[in-house]
């Protein structure tokens, strides 16, 4: 395998790379389908870039004592902060302060007690923490240095990526990913020298040339019409994948702008396009541009006609850029786009995902994509994926050996529980066996800033959403039986995360909304939500959830039966909708009771507090 390029953003080598593929169900390089969500310690909330070799093996010892690997907890995890600053002969090396044994004598140690061992790396230059040891352009030797130190689980970063204008990398890189505003279009049939010469023999005539012009002839898909004006021309702008890192964006719908254009080619040959353009350097205005022709006469079929970078004129300005490209005789939507935001991201993570199978063909690595939602990797995560970030990280306060950090429960950016939860809550559409598993981040149990009843809900959204179960704290801070133990290691809400059967819950009801409840964007916290979950024995999970600080007197109650028809064709629950009566057990007070008929509900709930059951049928 070659590595990845840090002069250009690479070429694409096939179409399951591209957008159109995203959803042709192909997986690349022998991606793994049908892992449960990985479980596990990760240090990066506890101790930030201050783990050590030390803390990691303290940590193994204390999941073994508590028994949390019984439970599942089997990946531990180091984060950013263990590898020496720069590369020692193109090779990624132990920080020898913090880890003076090396990789492989701690992934032994940590192997050796049933556990399994996981590192992180960043598609970048550098990790996100500033060292320059980035796996971009070094994909094959660093996926051989994590087979030979036995690595299990990768997650994988993206700070400093060239090809996008990712957190810490030029603002500038923005070019790559963004088409330039697009004014006019003009095309017209050429033919090439011998087909012309041959047919103007016979009297025929070539298309006249065609003029396309924005709001006119030429539309958008995306968030509408987003244009500028100048020089009284007008201009489509915002041509490329927008960006999902905050919360503000919806995971539905259309999530990239594009300029579509109907054009009928009335012979086979070479077209000239003449583009009026603006290029730039900044989110919505760039110089790569994507020109695909869908031929509507061979069901849409799509055919690639040029992806490249436009140089040659000052940014900002209004230029013409010229393209001679065939087309065979037919009907067209000619697409002006640039989708190379989620194809590049893709394919750098491809390619080290291509290079831990070349490196150890039969380890079946776990694959955590750490991208904060930024290309929309729910469109694609699945292709390479075992999980994928959906938003930036859940907090920026970390920890350090006696500090626990803080979390939040509310915060207007992505630094908290409910912005995770409001966001992934409401994508169990884009997860399951066959793909993969949305990651609203790392548990923030036991870190400073949430009650006790806010950490069991917590608990309770992670495991119902079958997110990834990835502690973040100093677990030299907990002891068998106490309160933290009692919530990171309730067995019956682990079970619901780890079921076989491996559907995330969906939304059912959502106190703020009068339809669309699995879909609806909800970002304001003064609600209660009931989230269903279908298991493998075939019962069902119901967690009636309220997110505000306020005690909820109503009376809130679901049809089981209703409930159960939402998964038909994914779940088995015949036994449930025939039953006339249900055995609940409360996953968290082990209290269980019997109800008639078809209405599940509770009647109180109390500031952030769930109340979660087990239906059974009767």
């Amino acid at each position: 395998m070659q590595n990845t390029s840090t002069e250009h953003p690479d070429r694409i080598p096939d179409i399951d790379y591209r957008y159109d593929s995203f959803d042709n169900g192909k997986v690349l390089h022998d991606k793994k389908k049908g892992h449960l969500p990985a479980m596990g310690w990760n240090s990066w909330n506890a101790f930030g870039s201050g783990n050590t070799e030390l803390l990691t093996k303290a940590m193994a010892d204390k999941i073994i004592e508590l028994g949390l690997d019984k439970l599942g907890y089997k990946y531990l995890v180091l984060d950013d902060g263990c590898y020496k600053e720069e590369r020692v002969g193109g090779r990624l090396l132990n920080e020898e302060g913090k880890f003076p044994s090396g990789f492989k004598a701690l992934a032994d140690y940590i192997h050796d007690r049933g556990l399994k061992f996981g590192m992180y790396n960043d598609i970048g230059t550098n990790l996100c923490a500033g060292a320059y040891v980035g796996t971009c352009g070094h994909e094959k030797e660093d996926a051989a240095s994590y087979a030979d130190w036995d690595v299990d689980f990768l997650k994988v970063d993206n700070c400093y990526y060239l090809w996008d204008n990712a957190t810490f990398s030029d603002a500038a890189n923005a070019k790559y990913v963004f088409a330039p505003a697009i004014g006019q279009v003009k095309i017209c049939f050429e033919g090439d020298k011998e087909t012309t010469a041959d047919k103007s023999k016979q009297d025929i005539t070539f298309a006249d040339e065609q003029i396309f012009t924005p709001g006119v002839n030429m539309t958008t898909e995306g968030d509408g019409f987003k244009t500028k004006t100048i020089e009284d021309k007008v201009f489509f702008t915002d041509i490329g994948t927008f960006d999902g890192t905050g919360p503000a964006r919806t995971p539905y719908g259309c999530q990239s702008g594009e300029v579509s254009i109907r054009f009928n080619a009335k012979e086979s040959g070479n077209y000239r396009f003449t583009i009026e353009n603006i290029k730039g350097k900044e989110e919505g205005l760039g110089s790569w541009l994507q020109i695909a022709a869908n031929n509507t006469d061979k069901g849409g079929e799509t055919i690639y006609l040029f992806d490249g970078l436009l140089e040659g004129s000052e940014d900002g300005a209004i230029s013409e850029d010229e393209f001679v490209l065939f087309l065979e005789e037919g009907s067209y939507t000619i697409r002006l786009m640039n989708h190379r935001r989620q194809e590049n991201t893709l394919f750098s993570y491809a390619k080290l995902l291509e290079g831990l199978k070349e490196a150890k063909k039969d380890h079946d690595i776990i694959f955590s994509l750490c991208e904060w939602g930024k290309t929309q990797p729910q469109n694609w995560g699945k292709k390479v994926g075992d999980s994928w970030r959906i938003l930036n990280d859940i907090t920026f306060s970390v920890g350090a050996d006696g500090d626990p950090g803080n979390a939040a429960w509310i915060n207007d950016y992505t630094c908290s529980v409910t912005s995770q939860y409001n966001k992934a809550v409401i994508m169990d559409s884009f997860a399951g066996l066959d793909k993969g598993w949305n990651d609203p981040d790392m548990m923030v149990v036991g870190m400073n800033g949430l009650s006790l009843t806010q950490q069991r809900t917590h608990m309770t959204m992670w495991c119902m959403m079958n997110s990834p179960l990835m502690l973040g704290l100093d677990l030299r801070r907990v002891s068998k039986g106490d309160d933290l133990y009692e919530i990171i290691a309730n067995k019956k809400a682990i079970d619901l995360n780890q079921d076989s059967l491996g559907i995330q819950a969906k939304r059912v009801f959502c106190s703020l909304l009068d339809k669309d409840f699995d879909t609806e964007y909800v970002t304001s916290n003064d609600r209660v939500d009931i989230l269903a979950k279908p298991l493998s024995d075939g019962s069902i999970a119901l967690s009636f959830i309220n997110l505000s600080a306020d005690k909820m007197d109503e009376e809130y109650s679901v049809s089981v039966k209703k409930v159960a028809s939402l998964f038909e064709g994914r779940a088995e629950l015949t036994a449930i909708k025939n039953a006339s009566a249900y055995r609940l057990e409360n996953i968290w007070t082990g209290e269980e009771s019997r109800v008639s008929g078809d209405e599940v509900g509770i009647s109180e709930l109390e500031p952030y507090d769930q109340v979660t059951l087990k239906i059974s049928p009767l």
